[in-house]
């Protein structure tokens, strides 16, 4: 390609300033890039080099970059320029330049088939992306060129070198394919003309695997080629020689992973299971690997049995209902399935001894699938075959899960027990996944080995096989309601039996417990076997997180029947907090337990066991209380307060997040007095106050505060009115010294839950107007550094119209203020903050008739209003948020639709706006549409992201497909 001026001024269309890009310019940018130590010098030369490559002038460099004189690393820059400008800028280039171009490629691919392998690929690459720009029409024949051309004897590099060239070229078109950045429909057309031309490929390929003289190093390449094609899902009828060959390969070490990988990518095609006969002659062929398998194993070769397993797990998961269509190939396909039952239970401890084992739990899922999805019929037959298979997985899965020996696991890495944990969970996924194929007998089955186990004086005694079994049935238990199961009973009265030793199976015996507690509940009489366990399992520290969740799992379905074992409960419990045995997050856990265990008591029980529960704390954070602030006193006094919150999430005297049968509800006397919790706080009420005046402005400890009181409201709702005055004041107290988030968010739960209630009316009221006041004077100060007390307002305003629209008919709030407030939050860059805002006008504006502060003020700034939502959709707001401008829209239609009307043609006339890529045919049909739909809201908002996509350009184009 002589005429480079032509192609520079072509190329140098609509681009940059040229800036100095010459040969020795690049050479000196390349040798920063590689040598120069600095690490800014470097960055910079890479970013000068990123330009030089789209720039005009790489035309011309790029090929002088490639002369044999110069170093790989600047050869290898030249190729992937001129890949980078036939991939991105190929309409700059003239049609007539196209041939010369070509050949020039040619000649240098012949060049480097001796050379370099890194630029020889970069090259093969540039040419693949030329060929998929000209097919079809303007290289119709490409790949069989291709072909033709490097078969020529004429060619002075040697045969191996030509071959090894075309394989590469023949490798990348594609993968170059898979990424280049055609438009959809020549993708099409050019998938098209690649199917066809496979023609000139397969058989190449075939001719280079079976012959005999073939070099390894052209096999391994021909078998990469060949995995690189059957990706662009080539009919696997057109395959089957190829793969047979594969196959034969596998024998050869040095080819065995390109072959694996080319068998699996050929199996895994989503049409492959069109080819039902290719399929049943394939499964031959992997059972004809089960010899090599075997040896693998035994000599401990891992990427061997780990290979062919892949391969059979391909053919068994992708075809597994396809090959189950051909009854009459039943026995060849279940000893398939037994070839990949082997593969689960591989000897060995994954991932240390083995890693095969995971890839094959999928097939199990997609097994049973299939045979469940059969006609009642077929599906019988089926089941009688593989009802054995699937117990004969239990016990696989149950023997791959134990744990190995103390002395062996000791060893283990810290990733390699994570990455066990991990394996452990995927096997007990199966297990309750197999329960819907195998049912209650899968249970039965469980509990006559543990029971054999733990009664049998023959074998020796093995803890881990005890607590797979354990774990098999936990895995079920845990998500299956197994509270008509007759092995539970045996089951729970063998748990006592167990010999724990080990805090594996201590961990797992807790779990199961646990997973049985729904069960306990309808069973109250063996709650007894299990207590003492869990009880004593508190006390260590290594058991903390399955000790105490049971416990809260059984203080919790279980409560009714507590009340014989509270005082023991409490105390235990009591002693390993004092002790500080477990992490934070497991004491707030414990004290949730307790909450449970506490609501089902008599209100005088429910007092004293308050009393000398939280006593200790409560003197903890008097003593905090007089200390000058320091980060450890913090840590202490929110630990604190966070314990008490957990405690009064769930003590609920009232019961009112009970799910049980009222006959359950029965039991206890409705309770008479004070609740427990408030008598509580209105006990610590003081003190709390005393510890938020010297901590108001730590956010922590403000959130910690507030976390117990939006708790307790929560929890007891209207059992916590004689509070609400006392809060009310301590809440406009703190909001008016520090605003905080965390105080509206509790506004907006009082306002929730008594704003409509005329007794609680007035302090609700002082409440709202002092922190709406508060709030908008820190919108006056500029509100940007304050999204999430921006957020929570917005959340506020938006349930104060919701469940009590008086709020906005008092004389004292300043409406209009709010409205312009809520227009600025409108355009803030935090899409929470934007949602909260939009939020709050839909529920504002239905309100426009009947609160006439609220209509006087929409008539008045609604056009704003408008103006800030169209700016939104014009493109200033996230695309993802469109959906919350429409309901905006649509609010303003059905409630305001005469304003709306006359706001949205003058709003929309000034041009450019909301953006300059509209016409004004396009404003006005966007005009019409959302005035005449008032009733389908879903409608409006596909206009609305209809006309974002408009205003942003983006109509039509690929991009959009992603939203």
């Amino acid at each position: 390609m002589e005429r480079r001026e032509e192609q520079r001024g072509a190329a140098g269309a609509g681009e940059a300033p040229a800036l100095d890009f010459t040969v020795e310019n690049v050479e000196k940018a390349l040798h920063q890039l590689y040598y120069d130590p600095n690490i800014e010098n470097k960055n910079l030369a890479q970013k000068w080099l990123m330009q030089a490559q789209v720039s005009p002038q790489a035309w011309h460099f790029s090929w002088q970059l490639l002369q044999p004189d110069k170093v790989p690393e600047i050869q290898y820059f030249g190729a992937s320029a001129l890949h980078i400008k036939i991939s991105r800028y190929w309409s700059d280039i003239p049609t007539d330049q196209y041939e010369s171009l070509k050949a020039q490629l040619f000649t240098q691919i012949t060049r480097f088939a001796s050379g370099s392998k890194i630029v020889l690929t970069r090259l093969c690459v540039a040419l693949a992306s030329l060929a998929l720009s000209m097919m079809p029409d303007a290289w119709p024949c490409a790949v069989a060129d291709m072909v033709r051309l490097f078969q020529a004897e004429d060619s002075p590099v040697d045969g191996q070198g030509r071959c090894l060239a075309l394989l590469e070229l023949l490798t990348v078109l594609p993968e170059e394919f898979q990424t280049s950045r055609l438009p959809q429909y020549r993708k099409g057309l050019v998938r098209t003309s690649l199917a066809v031309e496979c023609g000139a490929v397969f058989p190449l390929l075939e001719q280079l695997l079976q012959q005999p003289s073939s070099p390894s190093c052209v096999r391994q390449k021909v078998l990469k080629c060949f995995s690189s094609w059957v990706q662009l899902e080539v009919p696997l009828q057109d395959c089957e020689a190829l793969i047979q060959a594969a196959f034969t390969a596998l024998q050869d070490s040095e080819l065995f992973d390109s072959s694996v990988e080319a068998i699996v990518n050929a199996i895994s095609q989503p049409d492959a299971q069109r080819y039902v006969n290719t399929l049943l002659k394939l499964i031959p062929l992997v059972l004809g690997l089960q010899d090599q398998l075997r040896q693998a194993v035994q000599s401990g070769d891992m990427e061997t049995s780990h290979g062919i397993c892949r391969i059979a797990v391909a053919l068994g998961e992708n075809h597994s209902r396809a090959l189950l269509d051909q009854v009459e190939h039943w026995q060849s396909f279940l000893a398939l399935v037994n070839m990949i039952m082997f593969c689960t239970g591989i000897p060995g401890h994954y991932p240390v001894n083995e890693t095969t084992s995971s890839l094959t739990l999928t097939f199990w899922y997609t097994l049973q699938d299939d045979i469940l999805s059969f006609e009642a019929e077929k599906q019988a037959v089926y089941q009688q075959v593989y009802r054995p298979v699937y117990f004969q997985l239990v016990d696989v899965l149950l023997h791959k899960a134990q744990f190995p020996s103390d002395e062996e696991y000791g060893f283990w890495s810290s990733d390699e027990k994570e990455q066990f944990r991990i394996y452990r969970v995927d096997i007990s996924d199966t297990l309750m996944y197999v329960y819907e194929m195998l049912g209650a007998e899968l249970l039965s089955n469980l509990y006559d080995k543990l029971g054999r186990l733990l009664t049998s004086s023959e074998e020796p005694y093995s803890w881990q096989h005890t607590e797979a079994l354990l774990y098999g049935f936990q895995s079920i238990a845990e998500t299956i309601d197994v509270n008509y199961s007759d092995v539970v009973p045996g089951l729970i009265g063998l748990i006592p039996r167990i010999s724990i030793s080990n805090v594996q199976l201590a961990d797992t015996v807790m779990f199961t417990i646990g997973a049985l507690s729904e069960w306990l509940a309808d069973h109250p009489v063996m709650i007894n076997s299990v207590l003492p366990l869990v009880l004593h399992a508190l006390g260590n520290p290594e058991l903390s997180v399955s000790s105490v969740s049971t416990l809260k799992k059984i203080c919790r379905e279980c409560k009714y029947d507590l009340p014989p074992y509270a005082a023991n409960i409490v105390a235990v419990s009591q002693d390993v907090l004092m002790k500080q045995i477990h992490k934070t997050s497991q004491c707030m856990w414990l004290m949730q337990a307790l909450g449970f265990l506490l609501s089902a008591l008599q209100v005088e029980e429910i007092l004293k066991n308050l009393h000398s529960l939280i006593s200790p704390y409560i003197q903890q954070l008097e003593k905090l209380a007089e200390e000058i602030p320091n980060p450890s006193n913090k840590l202490a006094i929110v630990h604190i307060l966070g314990l008490l919150s957990n405690l009064f999430t769930t003590l609920d005297v009232s019961h009112h997040e009970d799910d049980h049968e009222g006959s359950e509800l029965r039991k206890l006397p409705v309770p008479q007095g004070p609740n427990p919790v408030v008598v509580v706080l209105q006990q610590v009420f003081q003190l709390i106050q005393k510890v938020l005046s010297k901590w108001l402005n730590d956010a922590q400890v403000v959130e910690a505060v507030c976390a117990i009181f939006e708790k307790s409201v929560k929890t007891l709702l209207d059992d916590f009115a004689p509070m609400v005055p006392q809060l009310c004041e301590m809440l406009g107290r703190m909001y008016s010294t520090i605003p905080q988030a965390s105080a509206l968010d509790l506004t907006r739960q009082l306002v929730h839950i008594f704003a409509h209630e005329p007794a609680h009316f007035p302090p609700i009221e002082a409440l709202f107007l002092l922190v709406t006041s508060v709030t908008l004077t820190l919108f006056q100060q500029g509100p940007r550094d304050h999204p999430d007390i921006v957020d929570s307002f917005m959340q506020l305003l938006a349930q104060a119209l919701k469940r009590k629209p008086d709020l906005f008919l008092c004389e004292r709030l300043d409406v209009k203020t709010v409205f312009q407030c809520a227009v600025l939050a409108l355009k803030f860059p935090e899409a929470p903050t934007v949602k909260a805002s939009c939020g709050f006008f839909t529920e504002l504006l239905p309100r426009c008739g009947e609160v006439e502060p609220v209509g006087k003020v929409v008539q008045e700034d609604g056009r704003m209003l408008l103006i800030a939502v169209l700016e939104a959709i014009g493109g200033q707001a996230s695309r993802s948020l469109m959906d919350c401008f429409a309901d905006i829209l649509f609010a303003l239609n059905k409630h305001c639709f005469s304003l709306l009307s006359m706001w949205i043609k003058e709003a929309l006339q000034p041009p450019g706006f909301p953006s300059a890529r509209l016409s004004p045919e396009q404003k006005d049909t966007f005009s019409q549409q959302i005035l005449r739909e008032r009733v389908n809201k879903r409608r409006v908002k596909e206009m609305v992201k209809e006309f974002t996509l408009l205003c942003r350009g983006l109509h039509g184009t690929d991009y959009t497909a992603d939203y």
